[in-house]
């Protein structure tokens, strides 16, 4: 039953696991296709969640009803902090709400910073920022950047503003540097209907935000690079997540590292932090685990599914690769189920991208 001690772990094991692959596969895209690729991605990718998820969220948020621009400066301290992004909120006036993200930034996380291109930051602020007056139907209202997290400041912070006139699309989004906002305070910081959003919803919150941007980024990604070339790179991060975080996630989950029957139970608990349902059916010098579910590409349409889960299964290739005992791990997928094969690799057998 979720909210057990070990379910709630290998929810927090989920989130933390795409949030890391996430990451990578932006590092990846930096270096391999270049800034202009990695801005063009970040914008396809915040307008499609923000289309998805801004005005549907309001009622549950409890914002209707306030004015434009502190809804939205609510909105997204609000929407970041359940995701598990640190975000701070500061009133200044009816017309004037600011936001203030704080490190460590949960899109570049670590040194991701260092290695991600200022063109990410304006493709997402272009994408959702200032086109939150548009979904609003308010033209007045835009987004004023007072400080970025590239150009070392002092982080992502600025505020929504509505003025007295309709915007043009340049005037939506506005740099004012120098500017400073209003002090913290703690007594202002808004929270979710406490009666709507209990512990184990906001785990869930946690793992579908990191999930939505993988599940919507690679089909957006393909839209700018193509389809093979994200299938590769997106593959490719994804094993190395899984090479790298094998050891973090089943700490969390509280799996070991030892044989066929010690990764099986490691990859249903993790399939369990996914709402998934598994059963194990032992093969000839092999395991074999039926996988019901897929959370990963639920409502999908067929080719993005396709695409996302030949992608997702190389995060548990890595894992499986990552272990003391080496192992090679194969799936077949029909719909919404899957059928993993987990063997002692041999002499040439070694789990490899395809």
């Amino acid at each position: 039953m979720i909210g057990t001690t070990e379910n709630l772990a290998a929810i927090r094991a989920q989130a933390h696991i795409h949030h890391a692959w996430l990451l990578g596969l932006q590092l990846m895209v930096s270096s391999t296709s270049g800034k202009d690729e990695v801005g063009e991605w970040m914008f396809r990718l915040f307008r499609r969640q923000h289309l998805q998820k801004f005005l549907s969220s309001f009622e549950k948020l409890g914002l209707s009803g306030l004015p434009d621009a502190v809804a939205c400066a609510r909105y997204h301290m609000l929407a970041n902090n359940m995701g598990g992004v640190g975000v701070e909120y500061m009133y200044e006036s009816d017309r004037k709400a600011w936001v203030r993200f704080r490190y460590p930034r949960w899109m570049y996380h670590g040194p991701t910073l260092c290695g991600v291109p200022v063109e990410a930051s304006r493709g997402i602020l272009e994408a959702w920022y200032a086109y939150n007056g548009v979904s609003l139907g308010n033209p007045r209202l835009g987004f004023v950047c007072v400080s970025e997290d590239m150009t070392g400041e002092f982080g992502l912070c600025g505020y929504f503003r509505e003025y007295d006139h309709d915007l043009s699309d340049e005037e939506r989004l506005r740099f004012a540097r120098g500017e400073l906002p209003p002090p913290f305070d703690p007594a202002e910081q808004p929270a979710p209907p406490a009666d709507q959003w209990d512990e184990v919803r906001l785990e869930k919150a946690k793992r579908n935000f990191a999930l939505d941007f993988i599940r919507n980024g690679l089909a957006e990604l393909a839209g700018v690079i193509g389809r093979t070339r994200t299938r590769e790179l997106a593959a490719r991060a994804a094993r190395l997540t899984g090479l790298q975080y094998f050891a973090e996630t089943a700490a969390l989950v509280g799996a070991k590292d030892g044989g066929l029957e010690d990764t099986t139970n490691y990859l249903a608990l993790m399939f369990g932090g996914m709402g998934d349902e598994t059963s194990v059916c032992p093969a000839d010098q092999a395991v074999e685990l039926q996988h019901q579910g897929l959370r990963v590409i639920r409502g999908l349409p067929d080719d993005e599914a396709t695409l996302v889960f030949d992608c997702w299964a190389e995060l548990w290739k890595g894992a499986a690769s990552s272990q003391r005992q080496l192992k090679t791990l194969d799936v077949e997928r029909s719909g919404n189920a899957a059928r993993w094969r987990l063997a002692l690799a041999s002499n040439g057998g070694a789990a490899r991208l395809p």
